[in-house]
């Protein structure tokens, strides 16, 4: 039995006496009325002291166990909203927040719905000698339900929010430890009750406060119906330029917002413009709307964008369907220097498609595996999606990220042993390329004298001047001999990028404008190395015998060539629906070609390409019998009597290519692995030349057993036997290009769901993601929307600017009807 606990005597007669010193102060007081004061001031101090502890008590009987004594987690502004637990298995009870906090705690919950993963792979227990787990089917024939991945029980979410211990003061299993015996469905019904039920009081009490039409407040409020009309007209054109605004990624506010200011920031800019060309507009909103509710304070826009940024990952959650996904995830670091963590999510959707959707964003205190998983948990868990659905992952090569032992994968792969992991063949493709640029000592040569070529002529915007100058001067030359075309798109103006490890594609993009801007540079190093200083022209002259030799036009004709095969793998790496068979097969056509230009065809045909350019722009071509004789390089690096042939043959030509060909062998290991293997069975090329119904039906067995049953696997076989005989024969099924194509047709044709247990194999296929692009994509606008003028958004705030920005698609399909219900929900003034 739980023991009352009271205050002491002297906590008591302190408080009398204080609140017998306030009487006294009063000008004669009747001796009485102090006696009677002073007895009910005792009385209530016992109360309130009783009521306390109470309270007290009841907090910690509704707490977990986990949580019992803990901090409530409140701080100087009240409770973090975005911090709180959406598994029921690791709240606090309600009670343990601040008074003034509760009923925006209660709110968010509401906002955020029951935890109900329906797709979750529930674990089995042994009760009573049968194997018995939660039925997802609960979900729907109980709204109340919800359920904890951490506990493996059941919870009430009403009871959670609203039941009252001091009327029901008895335990309850749905509210503290939560309900595990999955053999008793009875027992769901038993804790409804009747009609006067603890569960059916805190039912009612749920209903009035997210439809408080009944309220007080409402019914004493004296809002016509003409100004609810007028309050819905103000606020749709304050979401209007919201929106706006939130497809552009523009800043809403201004520096000063005053009457009198010239610039108030764009929402308000924005909002002018409509009032000023629209009377309909002006009719009600900024000097004709009430003082007190003109809809454009910034709690109200904030209000407005979360709304928005909700209601569009809705669509997304929608679109998933609760089928498996896999995450891409990579974090960096914003203008603020915070670490920001990006997740997307990989699925196929319901047309058969591969898509990537952007999730959000989580401020990460550090980047250890662990922070990085409770962050992912997390930022799942509010859409009621576990790691148990995840069946990919894709990160960079960071230990932190794809270590064996503790990074981001093996934790994952910890809860879900099906989620398998593929490194970015992106990143990987970008990390061949700089290992092959830092092994090669002529290839670390090129790239130097790259850098002292920028450094020349990037000093200065006159110099850059000089140079576009000499662009033209070279355009006009060629137009005149004849050798250039004029059209819309041609001769375009070029620019001088400098290389970056970190950036896909600058390395070719940089030597590409370098061989075609190959006149107009020299042109400018002439010209600076007569005009300028006598260090600046020493620099110049310096870099011009450098550039005027064979050997640096013979690297940069090697260099492009490399990297023009490698850019074509690249960006098709990076497109959103690639599927990681053909990814697959695009490295091994770059292989292909790569090995077929090392051969003596493609050497005779690439030396005949160089010695053209240099007969062109009459640079002197070295004799390949003749001695080999560095340029701008130390003679004893090289040993004497090597010849032109060997040095620009073997030791360039063939050495880069070679290393390259290594360096795609090692660094792309899942091509070699059994998994992809079995995947390429799929592959629909040359009329399915490739299926081998083995692999197929080993994939799903070995790689994927527990999402399939017995029965759909007894199936298989008979199905893929039907499916490449239907799919051969059909000529819609011709001259399909790779898996995303497949899918697609599939779904036209209906044939998913003839066979639909192929089609389920085939989605597990592409949901293996290929590139982190996504990402990368998501962080190019991070920096966007997060500027050095809004460097300080909070992390909420440019969570939801992303979600509208890089979901414009999913956006501009949401109505404003929808909105601004889900934004009424909240305590507002004017009740629709």
């Amino acid at each position: 039995m739980k023991k009352k606990a009271t205050s002491s005597i002297f906590t008591l007669w302190e408080k009398a006496k204080a609140k017998k010193a306030d009487l006294a102060s009063t000008p004669n007081p009747p001796p009485v009325e102090i006696e009677n004061n002073l007895q009910i001031a005792l009385v209530q101090a016992q109360d309130d002291d009783e009521a306390l502890a109470q309270s007290a008590i009841e907090a910690n009987d509704e707490a977990p166990q986990s949580d019992r004594g803990s901090p409530t987690p409140i701080g100087e502004d009240g409770a973090d909203l975005e911090a709180l637990e959406h598994d029921p298995g690791k709240r606090i009870a309600i009670s343990r927040y601040a008074v003034n906090d509760q009923d925006r705690v209660r709110r968010r919950y509401i906002e955020l719905g029951p935890c109900q993963s329906k797709n979750h792979d529930f674990p089995y227990r042994d009760i009573s000698g049968h194997p018995r787990r939660f039925c997802p089917v609960w979900f729907k024939q109980n709204k109340w339900l919800e359920y904890s991945v951490e506990r493996d029980a059941a919870f009430c979410f009403v009871c959670y929010l609203f039941k009252d211990k001091r009327k029901c003061p008895g335990g309850d299993t749905f509210v503290k430890g939560g309900w595990r015996n999955w053999h008793l469905k009875s027992r769901l019904k038993k804790h409804m009750g009747t009609v006067s039920s603890a569960h059916a009081e805190a039912q009612e009490k749920y209903d009035r406060f997210t439809t408080p039409r009944t309220s007080i407040r409402e019914s004493i409020a004296s809002n016509t119906t003409q100004y609810k009309a007028l309050y819905k007209l103000r606020l749709t054109w304050t979401l209007k330029c919201l929106r706006f605004l939130l497809r552009q990624g523009l800043a809403f506010r201004g520096h000063d917002e005053s009457e009198d200011s010239l610039n108030k920031g764009n929402f308000l800019e924005l909002l002018n413009w409509l009032a000023g060309n629209f009377e309909e507009v002006d009719r009600v909103v900024l000097k004709n709307a009430p003082q007190n509710c003109k809809m454009t304070c910034h709690q109200v826009q904030h209000d407005l964008i979360k709304c928005c940024a909700q209601e569009t990952t809705k669509l997304v959650i929608e679109e998933l369907g609760g089928q498996n996904f896999a995450i891409l995830a990579d974090e960096s670091a914003d203008v603020y220097h915070n670490e920001q963590l990006a997740v997307c999510l990989r699925y196929v959707d319901k047309k058969g498609r591969a898509v990537e959707r952007f999730l959000g964003v989580a401020h990460v205190e550090d980047t250890s595996a662990m922070t990085l998983k409770a962050a992912v948990e997390h930022m799942l868990m509010k859409y009621n999606l576990t790691f148990a659905m995840v069946r990919g992952q894709g990160y960079d090569g960071a230990s932190n990220m794809k270590g064996n032992a503790n990074g981001l994968k093996k934790l994952i792969m910890d809860e879900s042993p099906y989620a398998y992991y593929v490194h970015c063949f992106a990143h990987q493709l970008q990390l061949t390329l700089v290992a092959v640029a830092k092994e090669s000592g002529d290839c670390t040569w090129f790239f130097g004298q790259l850098v002292i070529l920028l450094n020349v002529l990037g000093n200065s915007c006159k110099k850059m001047r000089m140079l576009r100058m000499a662009q033209v001067e070279e355009l006009i030359d060629a137009l005149e001999l004849e050798e250039e075309e004029t059209g819309k798109g041609l001769n375009q103006e070029m620019g001088l990028g400098r290389p970056c490890d970190t950036r896909w594609g600058s390395h070719y993009k940089t030597v590409m404008h370098v061989i075609s801007m190959y006149p107009a540079i020299r042109r400018v190093l002439v010209k600076i190395g007569k005009e300028y200083t006598t260090a600046e022209a020493q620099s110049a002259m310096t870099m011009l015998t450098s550039f005027r030799s064979f050997e640096f036009v013979f690297m940069a004709h090697l260099m492009q060539e490399i990297f023009g095969y490698t850019e074509d793998l690249s960006r098709a790496l990076q497109k959103k629906d690639q599927d990681i068979v053909n990814a697959m097969e695009l490295v091994d056509l770059t292989k292909f070609h790569l090995q077929c230009l090392r051969e003596e065809e493609g050497w005779n045909n690439f030396l005949q390409r160089v010695t053209s350019f240099c007969v062109k722009y009459k640079i002197k071509v070295v004799d390949m019998e003749g001695s080999y004789y560095p340029v701008g390089r130390p003679k004893r690096g090289f040993y004497n009597g090597a010849m032109n042939y060997h040095r620009f043959h073997v030791d360039m030509f063939v050495s880069v290519i070679d290393r390259q060909l290594r360096e795609l062998n090692d660094r792309f290991d899942e091509v070699n692995t059994e998994l992809l293997f079995c995947m390429a069975a799929f592959s629909p090329l040359d009329s399915f030349a490739a299926y081998d119904q083995a692999k197929l039906v080993t994939l799903a067995t070995k790689f994927y057993p527990k999402d399939f049953t017995t029965e759909e696997l007894g199936k298989l076989p008979w199905q893929l036997n039907m499916y490449i005989s239907h799919v051969r024969r059909d000529e819609r099924f011709k001259n399909l290009k790779n898996l995303c194509e497949l899918s697609v047709k599939l779904v036209n044709t209906q044939k998913d769901e003839q066979y639909y247990v192929v089609y389920k194999l085939l989605k597990l296929v592409l949901i293996l993601p290929v590139a982190t692009a996504s990402v990368e994509r998501v962080f190019s606008t991070l920096n966007y929307v997060k500027n050095k003028q809004r460097n300080k958004m909070g992390d909420e705030y440019l969570n939801n600017c992303l979600v509208t920005f890089n979901e414009r698609e999913f956006f501009s399909q949401v109505k404003d009807e929808d909105i601004i219900n889900l934004f009424q929900q909240g305590d507002r003034r004017v009740i629709l």
